[in-house]
């Protein structure tokens, strides 16, 4: 059994270890483990604390408590420049100001003007008659930077083509009175929605957010979210880049045949099926179209086959686990075949060219012939009208036509006179109407002139076959 004096010391030891324990946690505050600021902006600090309930009673909140801030350490009675300030003064190291409702237990406090000898940790200590308390375990560290921290962004989800999608900007408000200005660059159109809102360490920050329906040409392509921070008569601008994952089906899909040229039967042609998707192409399957019918041949990227007679068509489909995309039809190029396609071709433009050349000779040895003829007939007509001129005697009359402009009609003032002449037939000689009458000509003109006006004399005298148009 232990000696009563071990025992009394054991109780002094518990009670005073007790004692200790409480006078460490006199008051327990609530704030931020870390501020970033900008040089020159000001910083507002959350703050909150509760009293242990042992020392409520000491706690008076119907008189203004005042609030106090330490710099380095907690511990100021050896260095009371470490106060850096105290809102029951006018004057203090820091310009600021304590906006909670310290009666309420709210110590939140903005300092104004910050530079970088800001940079340290702080601790709060409250006062109020005859309570006083530091809480020594909990302390804002702040750091002051002359550029701001850069804006966070997140994906709500998997971007898919064709689905919209949300992307969201957040940048850190440490001065919440002037909150930076949030901007995006996407590749294509979108919609924006900007708001101050408080973080769960009761910090401030802007959240933007962005809406818009993407497609796969906006795969690997980057967006930028600019934070823009005023600072008393200027800005400073930072922004963070991410590049966009797309996920869409296979696009773009093609065929490439090697050898590229022509080939012949028999040999070996090495099909290469192309396409891009993301996630990749996990399956190609190739099919060839044989008189209407399609068949599928053959699965892999690529194909090697024996060319035969016809060629065929052929195409490939690539496939992912978002759907599948169809290439072209390709011929496959036979060189016997392009040959005689070829020789065809050219035969038959020979042909039509022999054909066309042929017919436009003929046409032009036509024109030729009609326009030789036409030009013999008037030259046989000129003769014939210069062979007996005006005013000699012919073997027969001639009938000489009125050479007056066709159209030309008689004056209705001067009736039409018809004058008669005599014939003398008696120097027609027979001989030479005989010779006449052999050479098949069986009609004789002459012409005889009278007296007078000359005039037109409709009137056929009929006289051994032959006959005589008088003028």
């Amino acid at each position: 059994m232990a000696c009563p004096e071990n025992m009394f010391f054991l109780i002094v030891l518990f009670i005073s270890g007790v004692l200790v324990c409480f006078g460490q946690r006199d008051l327990i505050t609530t704030m931020p483990d870390r501020l970033d600021v900008l040089t020159g902006s000001c910083v507002q600090i959350p703050c909150s604390f509760d009293i242990p309930h042992q020392n409520k009673y000491t706690f008076n909140s119907a008189i203004l408590p005042s609030g106090v801030w330490i710099k380095e350490n907690s511990n100021f009675r050896e260095r009371p420049d470490r106060v850096i300030f105290n809102s029951s003064k006018l004057v203090n190291r820091y310009q600021g100001e304590i906006t909670g409702n310290i009666s309420q237990m709210n110590c939140t406090t903005v300092f104004f003007n910050v530079t970088t000898n800001y940079t340290d940790k702080y601790y709060v200590r409250i006062e109020s008659q005859p309570y006083r308390a530091t809480d020594p375990d909990k302390s804002v560290e702040i750091d002051v930077s002359d550029l701001p921290s850069s804006p966070i962004l997140t994906v709500s989800g998997e971007v898919k083509e064709g689905i919209p999608v949300s992307l969201n900007c957040s940048a850190v408000a440490p001065c919440p009175e002037h909150p930076p200005e949030l901007t995006w660059t996407l590749p294509t159109q979108f919609t924006t929605e900007n708001q101050l809102q408080e973080n769960p360490d009761q910090t401030k920050s802007v959240l933007s957010t962005v809406t818009f329906t993407p497609s796969y040409l906006h795969h690997e392509k980057n967006i930028t979210c600019t934070a823009v921070y005023p600072v008393g008569t200027s800005n400073k601008t930072t922004e963070h880049n991410m590049m966009l994952n797309v996920s869409f089906s296979p696009k773009d899909t093609s065929v490439s045949i090697s050898p590229a040229d022509s080939v012949s039967v028999g040999s070996c042609v090495n099909l290469t099926c192309s396409s891009t998707a993301n996630p990749p192409v996990t399956n190609f399957t190739w099919f060839q179209i044989s008189e209407g019918k399609t068949t599928q041949v053959a699965s892999g990227q690529s194909y090697t086959l024996n060319v035969t007679g016809d060629g065929g068509l052929y195409y490939c489909e690539a496939r992912n686990s978002h759907g599948c995309g169809k290439s072209n039809e390709v011929q496959l190029a036979i060189k016997g075949q392009e040959d005689s396609k070829t020789s065809g071709v050219g035969f038959w433009f020979l042909v039509s060219g022999v054909a066309a050349g042929t017919l436009g000779v003929i046409l032009l040895i036509s024109l030729i012939s009609l326009f030789v003829w036409r030009r013999n007939l008037r030259l046989h007509d000129g003769l014939e009208r210069t062979d007996s001129p005006q005013g000699q005697n012919s073997p027969v009359g001639t009938v000489c036509t009125n050479q007056a402009t066709a159209g030309e009609e008689p004056a209705d003032d001067q009736p039409e006179e018809i004058h008669y002449g005599d014939i003398d037939f008696s120097k027609l000689q027979t001989k030479d109407a005989a010779q006449d009458r052999v050479q098949g000509q069986e009609s004789e003109y002459a012409e005889v002139n009278v007296t007078g006006s000359r005039a037109q004399v409709p009137h056929l005298n009929y006289l051994d076959g032959l006959y005589a148009q008088v003028n």
